[in-house]
């Protein structure tokens, strides 16, 4: 069984989706589509750019999607996904890739998401950092016990998981991992503690969005952020996706599920190629991977 998987934010790089726009009329006709949803010439950033600029949230995550919806539609009839899973962010090009969204609602979703998220970023001062070399159990009761709100955030592969939450909670978890013998602990260069309870504002304002956008019956599976589980029923991917900006990505559960269920390939799609292929690896190391 073949699943296609969608990365999230950290994904982007500098001139990302120029190459197709610039080859292919059916690429520049998806991304001028997409510069006249959003009102503003998103392509100009993704391919002129600079790294700072693609930091932004509110430019990160619709470069992001649209990269991985540009590269599914050039696969043509070779694209025929018999599951999905998407890495936060990702989730809702995998919802566009299974056909549960339209591309325009999809695109819509993200837009009304990363705004949200940056202004739930912008009130309170808070940050992630990456936990590398201890098992999840030992950073999970670390961070029960640290008196600031930090959490486990992204459960990325085995031997790494990144925690979130309110700058002092997050330097205290930082130093008290390392003196539990962390190999690094290491605070993110992001604005904001994504997947924890400080994301509550942008939950509440995208769920409305969420609530009042129309999802078909997807044509394969998603695997879910919040519960790492296959999902088809409409319903539970809306609420799924409206908990998924206060709860952790399970990510480790998910590759795992996928592989038990009998996927025998994963495929990235979008982004570098590389940040989801990396996690599938530290998973098992052998498992066929490649990226559109």
């Amino acid at each position: 069984m073949k699943a296609y998987v969608f990365p999230g934010q950290a994904s982007q790089f500098e001139g990302m989706g120029k190459d197709m726009y610039e080859a292919s009329n059916e690429a520049k006709a998806l991304m001028e589509q997409a510069n006249d949803i959003l009102g503003y010439r998103l392509t100009d950033v993704m391919f002129e750019g600079s790294a700072e600029d693609l930091k932004q949230t509110k430019i990160t995550q619709p470069a992001v999607f649209l990269h991985s919806i540009t590269k599914a539609m050039l696969a043509g009839d070779s694209f025929q996904p018999e599951a999905v899973a998407g890495h936060s962010l990702g989730e809702l090009s995998a919802l566009v890739a299974n056909k549960a969204l339209t591309f325009e609602a999809g695109l819509r979703l993200v837009q009304q998401r990363a705004l949200a998220m940056q202004k739930a970023c912008e009130a309170v001062e808070s940050t992630m950092a990456a936990i590398v070399g201890l098992e999840d159990t030992v950073i999970e009761q670390a961070c029960a016990e640290i008196d600031e709100v930090v959490v486990p955030a992204n459960y990325n592969c085995p031997g790494q998981l990144v925690i979130s939450g309110s700058v002092p909670g997050i330097e205290k978890a930082v130093e008290k991992l390392k003196e539990l013998g962390a190999k690094r602990a290491i605070v993110l260069p992001v604005g904001g503690a994504f997947h924890s309870p400080l994301m509550q504002p942008a939950k509440e304002e995208l769920q409305a969005a969420i609530e009042s956008t129309s999802f078909s019956t997807p044509i394969c599976p998603i695997y879910q952020n919040v519960n790492a589980a296959a999902e088809t029923e409409p319903a539970r991917i809306q609420q799924n996706l409206i908990d998924q900006l206060t709860s952790p990505v399970r990510w480790t559960q998910t590759m795992q599920n996928m592989i038990g269920d009998g996927v025998t390939e994963f495929i990235e799609v979008g982004g570098t190629g590389k940040t989801i292929r990396g996690f599938i690896r530290r998973v098992d190391r052998k498992f066929p991977t490649s990226a559109l």
